[in-house]
């Protein structure tokens, strides 16, 4: 009898198992089926449009005509300028936080401000930004202002990110160095930083893809609505690609045209997001054969 109970309770919590499996199992699909759709949309939409004239090109005749290179190139110039400002400060300061600063109000006070940071919509960074860097410091609607305002919304991302794959360092690295004679900072960037270095890559294609798609911050402190030339300078205004998405899908004469130039541009920003990615990717497997080669 007390046999027949425990195969009956094996049995049901095997089938109670299998049936969570499948749920899991189902939602993962159902993410990657969206995901596909959205894509195949875009692609199917867009690819149409793209030819050497789309990519190289000005464009002409209220934008409904020409290519789009100044805003590829002006999406290039804000997502490098923003990441050379994100993620040195914010891998200091998540090496600060996780190596350095004791577990006091402090350091909980600078945690919890972090997180508060990465939740503010990014409308509210613009607002900041045409306050603090276009009109207070005098940089004007420029590259210099829009890197800086996106650099501000990726660097709770990085720091982040920073942080937790330090915190996924064992321990016992850190007590073999100091053991040794190294110095805390030794420790740091020798050891704990390298073994720590492919996962921050991650936090680095987390802050790519969400500032190259950012339309609110740019609309306060760099974007031209029509700018048919490339940037001399850090203070001149650019055209960008989620701007132009945005002026080009609701304010075109010609809809058929504009319609055609929203997707093509669509599909372009998608595939300079997933260029940096599958760059962003490698990179962090190149860092990891060496961290096992050492």
């Amino acid at each position: 009898m007390a046999f027949a109970n425990n195969t009956s309770t094996q049995n049901s919590k095997r089938l109670s198992q299998n049936v969570a499996f499948w749920i899991f199992r189902l939602l993962s699909f159902s993410v990657v089926a969206i995901l596909v759709i959205i894509l195949g949309f875009i692609i199917v939409r867009g690819i149409s449009v793209i030819s050497w004239e789309f990519l190289t090109q000005m464009p002409r005749e209220g934008m409904t005509a020409g290519g789009i290179y100044p805003a590829i190139i002006g999406t290039l110039c804000l997502v490098v300028g923003s990441m050379l400002f994100a993620f040195p400060i914010g891998i200091l300061s998540g090496i600060y936080i996780n190596e350095y600063a004791k577990d006091s109000w402090f350091k909980r006070f600078v945690k919890m401000m972090t997180n508060n940071l990465a939740g503010i919509p990014s409308i509210v960074f613009g607002l900041f930004g045409m306050a603090l860097f276009v009109n207070q410091f005098g940089f004007g609607d420029s590259i210099l202002a829009g890197s800086l305002t996106l650099g501000l919304l990726a660097l709770p991302v990085v720091i982040r990110t920073t942080e937790e794959s330090l915190k996924a360092i064992d321990n016992s690295f850190r007590i073999g160095s100091l053991a040794l004679g190294a110095t805390k900072w030794q420790t740091t960037s020798r050891v704990v930083l390298p073994m720590a270095f492919p996962n921050i890559i991650t936090g680095l294609i987390l802050s790519i893809g969400r500032v190259s798609g950012e339309t609110a911050p740019i609309l306060f402190t760099v974007a031209a609505y029509f700018l048919p030339k490339l940037p001399n300078s850090i203070f001149d205004q650019v055209m960008a690609l989620p701007y132009h998405l945005y002026v080009i899908s609701t304010s075109g004469t010609n809809i058929e045209a504009s319609r055609a130039m929203a997707y093509g541009t669509a599909f372009v920003l998608i595939m300079i997001v997933l260029l940096v990615n599958l760059l962003a990717n490698w990179l962090r497997r190149y860092f990891s054969r060496k961290v096992k080669m050492n």
